[in-house]
């Protein structure tokens, strides 16, 4: 089975931050559903569920204007990981057996090593706010 490296895993990321936009972001957040079926159901994700609820919930505040304590490249990483992982054509596609999600998995763990202060920042914000 092939490895998907950590260093193609950063290279998918950025190219996807690069090419990720505000328009791409509204369209996105019309896809929960889908991306999270996909987070439950797809066991390389399954790890990575709570993180995607976060990240989604993150992305969700920041368009809304309730949360802006983030910069765009974060925005952008995260949308375009998130694009990444809900298209079926990528670097291993999805429809490979066994091994056609292992790029997706990879692609969400640079994601979330990527942004992690600035997750557990919004985590915070959030705990705060439900108070």
């Amino acid at each position: 089975m092939a490895k998907f490296s950590e260093e193609k895993a950063e290279k998918e990321l950025k190219k996807g931050q690069k090419n990720f936009s505000a328009e791409k972001l509204k369209d996105l957040l019309q896809k929960e559903d889908s991306l999270f079926a996909k987070f439950l159901n797809v066991t390389n994700l399954k790890e990575y569920t709570d993180d995607f609820i976060d990240l989604f919930s993150l992305l969700r505040d920041w368009y809304q204007g309730r949360y802006k304590d983030v910069p765009w490249l974060v925005i952008s990483s995260i949308g375009g990981a998130l694009l990444y992982v809900l298209s079926p054509i990528d670097l291993i596609p999805d429809f490979i057996p066994v091994i056609g999600y292992l790029d997706d998995a990879a692609v969400i763990a640079a994601l979330v090593k990527y942004v992690r202060v600035d997750l557990a920042d919004y985590r915070n914000w959030k705990e705060a706010e439900e108070v």
